[in-house]
């Protein structure tokens, strides 16, 4: 066969040149290792939604409204929590706070806002700067100031949106206040550690909201030593040899550093996702060197010397690893599809890591151990055990070969049974959700206790970023925005009056008095400025014909006197082509009733509008995660059939193994769905490639199974055959899947939950497929054999029934099976 001379060429080369192999393969490690300096991690939500129509409409309101929404200017969010956060004392401590600050060099405070000024402005109108206003309050007695708070709750609106929402008007008091300090520059060195030292000299509870903490680094330093601890347990057991141990350990730190090396040679972001390619390449590496090592080992207790059982080893699990390579490959980059940026990075990198490791454990690692093992023969290195998993008399052995035992006796009824059931389970896996919110992306308030223990290793007991973001969150109604873009010619005469007919009769997600939505817009922006200023008041009356408040004629000149207010660039546009409309949205709504509305109300515009804001962007978000689960699958499931059916029609001549190798797939990606739905896990931005990875990898077990049963039916008939293919393959199999789970599974080590769920998926979904590989596809396979029968002759269905016989009196282990002479037909 064609595949074969390129296999001798390899095994000629391990067993003539072993060491040349080892020293390439250490002289590019040590290359690769020169992209780990690059590595640049990247973290929070809009790495994922920055592709996204409504997002990128987002960011065309910060190109055109700078003013508002730019990057010239950043804040700083107060929370002061007390018994009464307007009390005398809290108030007096808010203000101070804000006036440290403003103070403070290389703060470059612009401006504050809080309820504190609110109140001082109430005591006294014309005390304008913090330090008037913090004498203002210091002089006021506590019933003063309480009736100062009742007041700015009725004459100023906007009051009770900065204090929380047990805030009772008749006792003034509230538990939470929220103030702003507005920096006039995008970045400050240590803007939030400055902040938090500078609130924390004023006494009481004011905390800094902060920014998410960047968990990668963190979340790393846990799962990677926590996944070697296990790794090198499980392959101690595995291989009961220290130098075995060594060599795998090795194989798997290479593959590491060209993996990592090329993320930074590819100046690829490393992103949360990216935290389980390490354990994924362990994983398959581990399986790869259990394979390589067990098949080895059996070939040696057979007889055979260092290189005629390499030979034999590589002529069986080189192809093997190249098949499972191909399909966890073709899994892995149907990510490429993904709307998601963080998504393409990650199927693109654990593609490329999957080559790597194939390369490492399919050519490395066997030459390494034909060299160890030629120094064995020569010089007293330890040697323990070297026998295999597994044996057909083993109690282990036995209990491997329980799918035998089924296929033996009632193959087609007990795939019916699976049938039925798979189709059941199937249904009430179509009940799963979808969702993308930003809490994914968040680690936990409290990280788990027995973390603590790992020394440096452990992370903070807490975030306090976080803790502050769930206490403003309990503490304050979240109102949603829906920001409509309009586009066109707005010094139009009826321009404006245009906007103000399009608020009109909003929907119920939307807030609004009556007919009128409650909207901050440019005709908002005229009506304020014709109450405080009778001069442009004038100039809007004699330009409005309706009179309705609203001027529809000479609408530059309206524009350039409003321009003086220094708001105008916040709503419009330089060209006067663009504009934006907030209205504000019911905060109990879900995203998608939110972004409905949105559609809705910028239907109403005359002009080209399109409605963002973060449940829009986010609703568009969790409905393109269905659409690339939907599509991730159904490319890994195509396309990793259509390689299969080609690969076993070159390498055996019939592609019908192909199928027969992805059914049992198909069952553990049912169940694996069935599970999210039963446990709560609904599908997000961070999971949403969990289906085509459970394919890629699950058909890594399945691809052993049958390329062992293709290679043993050659030589003898079905029952021993299988016995020996799913026994012999079958301890290796287990060995990689509890190396797998292992080392995947320490991913709900990771800080952020929903890595870590991620990653109890990933470790059930090869749980799944070796179940599904060990004891359905005997079954699957017996079925096969029975109806194309393996010396090329087509059977019945009547032949899969009947078990193991095919004439009377004879059964299938009492003659030698005929080599394959001729393909499926």
């Amino acid at each position: 066969m064609g595949h074969q001379r390129y296999i001798d060429w390899v095994n000629e080369r391990i067993a003539t040149s072993p060491g040349r192999i080892v020293l390439l393969f250490l002289v590019v490690t040590v290359a690769f290792t020169g992209g780990l300096s690059a590595i640049e991690t990247e973290t929070g939500q809009q790495q994922f939604i920055e592709d996204l129509d409504s997002y990128e409409t987002f960011q065309d309101i910060q190109r055109d409204f700078g003013a508002s929404f730019g990057e010239s200017t950043t804040t700083t969010t107060l929370l002061q929590q007390d018994d009464n956060a307007l009390s005398k004392q809290s108030l007096v401590q808010s203000l101070r706070a804000q006036e440290r600050l403003a103070d403070a060099d290389g703060m470059r405070v612009s401006e504050t806002s809080s309820p504190a000024r609110q109140v001082a402005r109430t005591l006294d109108p014309d005390a304008t700067t913090l330090g008037a206003q913090l004498t203002v309050l210091e002089g006021a007695t506590e019933r003063e100031v309480a009736q100062a708070v009742r007041t700015t709750a009725e004459t100023n609106p906007g009051f009770t949106s900065s204090v929380s929402e047990d805030f009772n008007r008749e006792a003034a008091s509230a538990s939470v206040t929220e103030s702003t300090v507005t920096h006039d520059a995008a970045e400050i060195d240590n803007r939030e550690e400055r902040a938090r030292d500078i609130v924390g000299t004023v006494g009481g509870d004011i905390r800094v909201l902060g920014s998410t903490p960047n968990t990668i680094t963190t979340s790393l330093g846990i799962v990677l030593p926590a996944a070697f601890v296990l790794i090198v347990t499980f392959l101690l057991i595995a291989y009961r040899d220290l130098v075995d141990l060594a060599l795998g350990v090795v194989a798997i730190v290479m593959a590491l550093i060209w993996t990592f090396g090329f993320i930074g040679f590819a100046d690829i972001p490393f992103n949360p996702l990216l935290v389980s390619v390490p354990p994924l390449l362990i994983a398959v590496g581990i399986d790869f060197g259990i394979h390589v090592v067990n098949r080895y080992r059996e070939a040696r207790a057979e007889g055979r010397d260092i290189v005629d059982a390499m030979d034999v080893t590589n002529r069986q699990v080189l192809v093997a690893f190249g098949i499972v390579t191909g399909t966890t490959v073709i899994g892995f980059l149907s990510n490429l599809v993904s709307a998601f940026p963080p998504n393409r990075d990650f199927g693109l990198v654990a593609a490329v890591g999957i080559v790597f490791t194939f390369l490492i454990f399919g050519i490395f690692l066997p030459a390494a151990k034909v060299y160890i093992d030629r120094l064995r023969e020569r010089y007293p290195v330890p040697t323990f055990s070297q026998e295999p998993l597994g044996s057909e008399d083993s109690a282990f052995g036995r209990l491997l070969s329980g799918g035998v035992s089924i296929a033996k006796r009632t193959p087609v009824i007990f795939l019916l049974v699976v049938l039925v059931s798979t189709t059941v389970v199937g249904g009430y896996a179509t009940g799963v959700s979808t969702e993308f919110d930003a809490e994914d992306l968040q680690p936990a308030e409290e990280t788990p206790d027995f973390l603590q223990y790992l020394g440096p290793l452990a992370p903070p007991e807490s975030f306090q970023s976080i803790e502050n973001r769930n206490l403003r969150d309990r503490h304050f109604d979240q109102e949603e925005q829906v920001i409509v873009y309009v586009e066109g010619d707005l010094r139009r005469d009826d321009a404006l009056e245009s906007l103000n007919r399009a608020s009109r009769n909003p929907p119920d997600e939307i807030e609004g008095e009556g007919r009128e939505a409650e909207v901050t817009s440019l005709v908002t922006l005229v009506r304020d400025r014709a109450e405080q200023d009778p001069q442009f008041r004038a100039l809007v009356s004699r330009n409005d014909h309706n009179d309705n408040g609203i001027p529809d004629d000479n609408l530059p000149v309206i524009y350039d006197a409003l321009a003086e207010s220094g708001q105008l660039d916040q709503f419009l546009s330089e060209d006067r082509r663009s504009t934006q409309v907030i209205y504000t949205a019911d905060g109990t709504a879900t995203n998608a009733e939110i972004a409905a509305a949105g559609d809705e109300v910028a239907g109403n515009y005359r002009a080209d509008a399109s409605p963002t804001g973060i449940a829009i962007v986010f609703n568009a978000a969790g409905a393109l995660i269905l659409d690339t689960v939907i599509q991730s699958l159904l490319i890994t499931l195509v396309g990793s059939s259509l390689f299969l059916v080609g690969i076993y029609w070159i390498l055996e001549g019939k592609p019908s193994l192909g199928v027969a190798n992805i059914i049992p797939i198909a069952v553990a990606v049912v169940a694996l769905v069935a599970t999210m739905r039963f446990v709560g896990i609904d599908f997000n931005a961070i999971n949403g490639s969990i289906l085509a990875i459970t394919v890629g990898l699950g058909t890594d077990y399945a691809v052993h199974v049958v390329h062992r049963f293709a290679d043993e039916r050659e030589s003898m008939a079905l029952e021993p055959a299988l016995r020996r293919t799913v026994v012999g393959t079958g301890g290796a199999l287990t060995g990689s899947m509890l190396t797998t789970v292992g080392g995947i599974g320490v991913l709900v080590l990771a800080l952020n939950p929903v890595i870590g769920n991620f990653g109890l998926l990933t470790a059930l979904s090869v749980v799944y497929a070796y179940l599904a590989s060990m004891f359905i596809l005997p079954s699957v396979l017996v079925v096969w054999d029975r109806l194309r029968r393996y010396d090329g002759a087509s059977g019945t269905v009547a032949d899969t029934i009947f078990p193991w016989t095919d004439e009377p009196g004879v059964t299938t282990d009492q003659r030698p099976a005929k080599a394959a002479t001729e393909g499926d037909k």
